[in-house]
């Protein structure tokens, strides 16, 4: 190998790029990432055996080419997980998984530990290779294919699991459908005459539509209308982003509510009115999007850690506790980086003949050099993040008020909580996205709590012990849980972790336009291209760029072009995964 291309971040945009780098050329990746973990924000934090999805990462997407990558990685499961028989699941189970490697040292440094049949690692990688199970096929030194049976997730970790998807609204202690559906219920729980006024607000909306749809207040009037924008998506937005409606950018709504309005809503209900079975189509219609998504058994995490150990083992580097500080360019091309090792603060510089970056725009913009023009700067220090906090609490049983029955379990992934009293945003309850993320399923409910926030604000300083009773406070509250069924908490504080839709948002073509100059720099992912992917669009960014390199082409404009005309998973024409 080479050559050699520095990523920037070991996130699923950088670790993707490393991965189809060293899958389709003879480019050697070298990935930075600055912190000790692997997955960026789609990794899994281990708190004594319980683990932490943050945000919550279903795994589906549109694209069959991602589907498959993930399903290389870790195969589809072939036998019932631990709560599927006692929660009634329906899945589809696999027969045969088929893995394509990167390299066959790759398959016999890693593939066989990572296939327990009851004993431990060492014992099943020594036995399996005197002794192969008859569901494990042993390849050939020069072969980095297998073929084996499906994987029972309840003897084997790498395994992906096919889970019931349910996302609902908790609104002034009732549940209401994600994204709101008109329905009998949905109208009895708003009150008949509140439905009524919701009604004439659309038709007022709609005979005075706001012609300038630039901000998301416009956006979501038009849609829904006044009343209903005010009662399911004022709160939670302004929650998310910190700053009022009127000043954030539309972007990120029409990504978010592609193809939902209230007009459909309304035909769909008269429909089911009409229907020879009213109750049917009602509850199917609550249930539309209800689907299935596949899940990493141990969590997002260790699909990012299961790549990141195929790199290592196959010609690539993932330097840990190495951040990126300089981007230096020669006659028009990024030609080396100065690495610092965030522990010792030691720096080296490194040649590269391509880099990818990852790491949020002003970061990136704001160490290059020679220096970008001035006006690039000046919109790369103008683009804001929204940061991000998880309270994870263990609980004896859930408390949860749902118009006049308590329930101590709810069989959600993540609930919105559209309470302006409150800042948590989502509660996610980890039980539902896998069994095994609790360490004690059947006697504990594992949640978490999210709060959108901004870096060195109010709830950012707070000490850990401190936010965590405020978290207990605000669920007890909204009659979510009781604080004597607390067992214990953690505090996790992410960065970064949302790309705003405001502040110099509507200039980043000004950046974009100078680095499509440069032609072995490829922004990629979420924060390296300041938009709101979810994980497989900044896989895709990465692929693409990839595609690129093995054409020969310079013009990165493809990449920029991910994401904008596809369909957002909200609607049911149309599944990603966040």
């Amino acid at each position: 190998m080479s050559k050699v291309a520095v990523i920037a971040g070991a996130g699923p945009a950088g670790l993707t790029a490393a991965y189809e780098l060293l899958h389709r050329t003879d480019i050697r990746p070298i990935v930075c990432e600055a912190t000790d973990v692997i997955g960026g924000i789609a990794q899994t934090y281990n708190y004594k055996g319980n683990r932490i999805d943050l945000g919550g990462h279903r795994f589906f997407s549109k694209s069959k080419r991602i589907m498959q990558w993930w399903f290389n990685i870790l195969p589809l499961q072939g036998a019932p997980a631990a709560d599927t028989a006692e929660k009634g699941h329906e899945i589809d189970y696999a027969v045969e998984a088929v893995l394509a490697y990167l390299c066959p040292e790759c398959v016999q440094d890693l593939g066989l530990r990572t296939w327990d049949n009851g004993t431990t690692s060492e014992q099943n990688n020594k036995e399996n290779l005197l002794f192969p199970s008859p569901k494990f096929q042993v390849p050939s030194p020069q072969s980095s294919v297998i073929h084996r049976s499906a994987p029972d997730p309840e003897q084997e970790d790498a395994v992906m699991l096919q889970r019931p998807r349910l996302s609902r609204i908790y609104h002034r202690r009732h549940f209401f459908p994600y994204p709101i559906a008109i329905t009998l219920r949905v109208a009895l729980r708003l009150g008949v005459f509140n439905t009524f006024l919701i009604g004439l607000s659309y038709i007022k909306a709609r005979m005075l539509k706001r012609k300038d749809e630039t901000y998301l207040d416009a956006f979501f009037i038009n849609r829904f209308g006044r009343r209903l924008y005010e009662t399911f998506f004022r709160d939670y937005t302004e929650k998310v982003w910190g700053i009022p409606c009127s000043q954030i950018r539309a972007d990120w709504g029409a990504q978010r509510v592609q193809g939902l309005s209230l007009r459909r809503a309304v035909v769909h209900a008269v429909k089911d009115l009409l229907s020879s079975d009213f109750k049917k189509a009602q509850q199917e219609r609550e249930t539309t999007l209800i689907t299935r998504f596949f899940y990493p058994k141990l969590g997002p995490g260790q699909m990012w850690e299961t790549v990141a150990a195929q790199v290592g083992s196959c010609g690539g580097e993932v330097k840990m506790r190495t951040r990126v500080s300089g981007v230096h360019l020669t006659d028009g091309r990024v030609t080396s980086v100065t690495l610092e090792n965030t522990k010792t603060g030691a720096e080296e510089t490194l040649p590269c003949d391509y880099f990818f970056s990852s790491m949020p725009v002003k970061h990136l913009v704001g160490m290059m050099t020679p220096h970008p023009p001035a006006r690039v700067v000046e919109v790369a220090e103008g683009l804001p993040y929204r940061d991000f906090i998880t309270i994870g609490l263990l609980l004896n049983k859930l408390h949860v008020q749902d118009g006049r029955h308590v329930d101590a379990s709810v069989p959600d992934n993540w609930i919105y909580i559209q309470e302006s009293g409150v800042k948590v945003g989502r509660v996610q309850i980890f039980n539902n996205w896998s069994p095994y993320l609790v360490k004690d399923r059947k006697n504990t409910v594992w949640i978490g709590l999210e709060y959108f926030v901004n870096e060195g604000g109010n709830l950012w300083i707070k000490p850990d012990q401190e936010l965590i009773q405020f978290g207990i406070a605000e669920m007890e509250k909204i009659h979510f849980l009781k604080s004597q069924d607390v067992i214990d908490a953690c505090v996790l504080r992410i960065p970064k972790a949302y790309p705003a839709y405001f502040g110099s948002y509507d200039q980043l073509h000004v950046v974009r336009e100078y680095v499509q100059q440069i032609p072995n720099l490829y922004l990629i992912g979420r924060n390296g291209m300041h938009r709101y992917n979810n994980q497989d669009h900044s896989m895709l960014t990465s692929m693409t760029a990839v595609d690129n390199i093995v054409a020969g082409r310079t013009d990165s404009s493809n990449v920029w072009e991910v994401n904008l005309e596809m369909v957002y998973h909200e609607s049911k024409a149309g599944k990603q995964g966040k």
